[in-house]
C-alpha cells in the first residue's frame, strides 16, 4: 500500500472496498518483487491500477501515452480499458519492460500496446500524434520536460495523470528540503500555475494529480 498520506486504517479500508486485482496483475507483482527488489516499489499500486482501467474507460481514447512502463503494471491496466485505441509506452530498460512484454502477452494486449525504448525526453519529442490520455511515472527529473512535451501533444480536454506527486507526504512538510521532495514541490507549483490546464491533485496512493487541458 502506498497511501502514507491517510491513517493505515482508513487506507486499508479504502483498499478493502475496491474491486481487487485479478490472479494476471497478483502475478506480476511477485514477479516484480522478486525480480527488483526494493525498487519494486515502483510499481503502482492496486487501486491506482484500478483507478486506471476506469478513467481510461470513461474518457475511450484513440491515443494513450505512458511514460514509464517498468515491469508493466500500468500499462496492462491502461490497455484493459481502451476500446479500439492504442496506447504508446515510452521507456529505457529493456530488462524491465521485458517483463512487461511477457504480461501483456499472456493479457491478450499485444495488439494495442506499442513500446519505444530510449530517453522519453528524445522519444517523446519525435512523436507526433495527438494524445487524448496520458500517465506519467517515471524518473523525477525528468518530470518537467516530460510534463511539457505532453501538455503540448494532449488535445483540448485531454486527461494527462501523474504519479508520485505527494511524494510521502514530504512535499507539504516546509523543512523537508531533499533533492527530491524540492524538485517534486516545484514541479506541483509549475502545474498549479500552468494556465493551459485545470488540475486536482488527488490523495490515491503517493499522490496522483490528474490534468486536464483546457
Amino acid at each position: 500500500m502506498k497511501a502514507s498520506v491517510l491513517q493505515p486504517d482508513v487506507a486499508r479500508y479504502l483498499l478493502d472496498h475496491s474491486t481487487p486485482p485479478d490472479g494476471l496483475l497478483e502475478e506480476l507483482t511477485a514477479e516484480t518483487l522478486a525480480a527488483t527488489g526494493d525498487r519494486a516499489g515502483m510499481q503502482i499500486s492496486p487501486d491506482q491500477g484500478r483507478f486506471l482501467t476506469m478513467i481510461t474507460q470513461l474518457v475511450a481514447p484513440d491515443v494513450a501515452v505512458e511514460v514509464g512502463t517498468f515491469t508493466g503494471y500500468s500499462s496492462v491496466c491502461i490497455a484493459r480499458g481502451l476500446s479500439g485505441g492504442r496506447l504508446h509506452c515510452f521507456d529505457v530498460s529493456e530488462e524491465w519492460t521485458s517483463i512487461a512484454r511477457r504480461y501483456w502477452e499472456r493479457a491478450g494486449l499485444t495488439d494495442r500496446i506499442t513500446l519505444t525504448l530510449g530517453p522519453a525526453a528524445d522519444t517523446l519529442a519525435a512523436f507526433d500524434r495527438p494524445v487524448d490520455l496520458a500517465f506519467l511515472d517515471a524518473d523525477k527529473p525528468g518530470y518537467p520536460a516530460y510534463y511539457e512535451l505532453l501538455v503540448e501533444r494532449l488535445r483540448p480536454g485531454g486527461l494527462l495523470m501523474v504519479d508520485n506527486t505527494l511524494w510521502s507526504g514530504r512535499v507539504a512538510d516546509p523543512a523537508d528540503e531533499a533533492a527530491t521532495t524540492v524538485l517534486m514541490r516545484e514541479f506541483n507549483d509549475l502545474v498549479a500555475n500552468d494556465p493551459r490546464v485545470t488540475t486536482v491533485l488527488l490523495p490515491l496512493a503517493d499522490g496522483l494529480t490528474m490534468i486536464r487541458k483546457n
